[in-house]
């Protein structure tokens, strides 16, 4: 392939936008989950479902399928990830006030060491900061503040609406 000028990263305006439009849907999950087999589909209300529309369960792996699977599906309407096998994930409420992250919220999403992901919630007011974290039980902290961490029997409704800190 021979590049029309130099430092050209695309061969053509039609390769880059091929390019471009490929990147965007390019699933927005770190490999670190999309490898595992951890994957569920949610209803509207957060109950997460196999991928042919049963209820699955959190605790039940039978439930759960590759991302491949579930990404594929059209059951229910959207995604979920059930944590554990090294993933865990900080759950922050309420912490998207018109549109703006607050104070607090950025405050302890940036003590967070080495982030997978970090995404907005479905309600739009929340964001979910997936790590790397061994099974253990889970925290609430209810200080004026909504934040909760799990890594464990739970999943999350996830939405890959990446947020940048």
């Amino acid at each position: 392939m021979h590049l029309p000028r130099e430092g050209a990263k695309f061969c053509t305006s039609k390769c880059r936008v091929y390019a471009h439009r490929a990147a965007k849907r390019a699933p927005a999950f770190p490999e670190a989950m999309t490898s595992r087999r951890r994957w569920v589909r949610r209803d509207a209300d957060k109950v997460p479902l196999t991928g042919s529309g049963r209820y699955a369960s959190s605790t039940n792996s039978r439930t759960w399928a590759s991302f491949e699977h579930v990404s594929k599906s059209s059951a229910g309407v959207g995604l979920g990830y059930v944590l554990g096998d090294g993933v865990g994930c900080w759950d922050f409420d309420h912490c998207i006030v018109d549109g703006e992250l607050t104070g607090w919220a950025r405050e302890a999403i940036a003590a967070i060491p080495d982030p997978l992901l970090i995404e907005v919630s479905q309600s739009g007011e929340g964001v979910h900061v997936f790590v790397e974290a061994p099974e253990g039980p889970g925290r609430r902290i209810r200080d004026g503040r909504n934040i909760e961490f799990y890594s464990a029997a739970r999943y999350i409704a996830v939405t890959g609406n990446k947020l940048s800190i």
